[in-house]
């Protein structure tokens, strides 16, 4: 038993919530065993349990009057709306395989994507739909399809696969994480663990596209699993100015959404998130201990941790953010894990298929015996905390033939409440390959400043980091960024 996540809930939680290991048994039993609490709400309607599972089975229907094989790929292209997260209910339920597109996808990508994943039908938003015109052979639907009557949960084998995330781009030729129910599921279930009561005690925001992992189920699915009430989100910008009126008691963000947050806060004061706000779940994306002491100031509490699209999002989670700032915590269970040549290797329920007609990838993310290499490079305390010191793919190598990491060059930047972020390369001075910073500031920590004397702290701050690393470590060149860095649509820093 691992009893960091299972002695965070009361014992009669923790007895009352069972791991399902399917999508069916899932609906069948959030649906009976919490059927008069409130479920979801679009911000002016609320429907209950009861009312959701009803809806879902008459969803479920409407994709049986399709004619599709079970395990045919259905798409679903909508904003974080009630539609589109009964849809997915009922497109996993059913025995088929969906596949959350994100709303921002431009038409080409909805084309190709279609093509290459074999999508059979497409559930798509009113708005949405000129993207879809050019479509051959792929039942186009609007998304708010349902029949008048219900149709059972199917009965699903855990092994086959459930859902199918873009994984490394959504242009080009992306890569797809199959996730079968037993993986979905054991990602659903580690999403109960967070500090205290749990059921039926909690109000979301579906903030995140339910296209990414973290945001389907960090917060939505889990959201779910414990018998809470959850809000739809269609316009994020507009959602956060209502959080006084929403009143959210639990927040499932990545660290952008935190800076901004923290700066309204500054704005207007603690008061703009609504009053009731006690943990905020933190991920996707590096998250500095500025933000930790940020909200724990505010009397908010503040989680995080560590996971991948191939393991269901969920691998780790740090409920001890104030002591272990910079550890992304300890390993959910049904996981081992080991570390080989510095790089975590996982196996578990929560591990993906492989990459969707990629046997190419797929071999590669597995080693012989089956366990998958996250290309992440990390180390354990003693006390079990996991910390990530980089990525295999991003290692520097010097001219001496040494692999510097920059994730563990940035790390000492992301401690200091002055830096934003940070980004460690290779780069060329006076033609020379050198090591190479750039920083964002955190602006608000420099109020009054001017560029130059912003620039002489960043400067200092180098050269403070420099003196503790070996001479062939150190940062030659330094950018103090006056613009935002590129983001991925997790809002991580892209490494271009």
């Amino acid at each position: 038993m691992n009893n960091y996540f299972y002695s965070m809930l009361p014992k009669e939680e923790f007895e009352r919530i069972p791991y399902l290991p399917t999508m069916g048994e899932f609906v069948d039993w959030f649906t009976k065993e919490y059927s008069d609490s409130p479920a979801i709400s679009d911000q002016v309607n609320t429907i209950s349990y009861k009312e959701l599972g009803e809806r879902v089975a008459r969803r479920r229907a409407f994709l049986n009057g399709l004619g599709l094989p079970k395990g045919s790929h259905i798409a679903i292209f909508d904003k974080n709306s009630q539609d589109a997260i009964e849809m997915f209910l009922a497109v996993t339920s059913a025995g088929y395989v969906a596949m959350n597109f994100p709303a921002g996808l431009p038409e080409p990508a909805v084309i190709g994507s279609c093509a290459k994943f074999d999508v059979a039908a497409i559930m798509v938003r009113d708005e949405f739909m000129p993207l879809t015109a050019k479509l051959q052979g792929v039942k186009v639907c609007p998304v708010s399809s349902i029949a008048d009557t219900g149709a059972p949960s199917a009965k699903i084998d855990p092994d086959t696969p459930a859902a199918i995330f873009f994984t490394g781009g959504t242009t080009g030729t992306p890569k797809g994480a199959v996730l079968n129910h037993r993986a979905l599921m054991r990602g659903n279930y580690n999403a109960i663990f967070k500090p205290g009561k749990v059921i039926g005690v909690h109000r979301y925001i579906a903030l995140l596209p339910l296209s990414h992992v973290f945001g389907l189920i960090a917060g939505t699915m889990g959201c779910f699993y414990t018998g809470n009430l959850i809000f739809t989100c269609e316009d994020m910008k507009a959602t956060i100015g209502k959080l006084p009126a929403l009143k959210p008691t639990v927040l499932v963000i990545v660290p952008g959404i935190c800076d901004i947050l923290a700066g309204l806060c500054k704005m207007y004061g603690p008061q703009f998130l609504g009053g009731s706000l006690r943990l905020i779940i933190s991920g996707a994306a590096n998250v500095p201990p500025r933000l930790v002491d940020i909200f724990t100031k505010l009397g908010v509490e503040f989680c995080f941790g560590y996971g991948l699209t191939e393991t269901a999002n969920l691998t780790s989670a740090n409920a001890d953010a104030v002591t272990h700032p910079t550890s992304i915590g300890k390993i959910y269970p049904g996981q081992q894990t080991k570390v080989v040549d510095g790089e975590l290797w996982i196996k578990g329920d929560n591990v993906f298929s492989g990459y969707y007609k990629d046997p190419e990838k797929t071999a590669e993310a597995f080693s012989a015996d089956g366990w998958f290499r996250t290309g992440d490079l990390v180390r354990f305390d003693e006390e079990g905390f996991l910390y990530i010191t980089g990525r295999i793919k991003n290692l520097i190598i010097l001219s001496n033939g040494e692999n510097v990491s920059p994730e563990s060059l940035e790390e000492p930047f992301y401690a200091d409440p002055c830096v934003r972020d940070a980004m460690v390369k290779e780069d060329e001075l006076n033609g020379h390959k050198v090591i190479a910073v750039e920083i964002l500031p955190f602006m608000p920590a420099f109020d009054g400043k001017t560029p130059e004397e912003i620039a002489a702290y960043m400067n200092a701050l180098v050269d403070k980091i420099n003196s503790t690393l070996p001479s062939t470590h150190r940062i030659l060149k330094v950018t103090v960024r006056k613009e935002d860095f590129k983001r991925t649509g997790s809002m991580k820093v892209a490494r271009v």
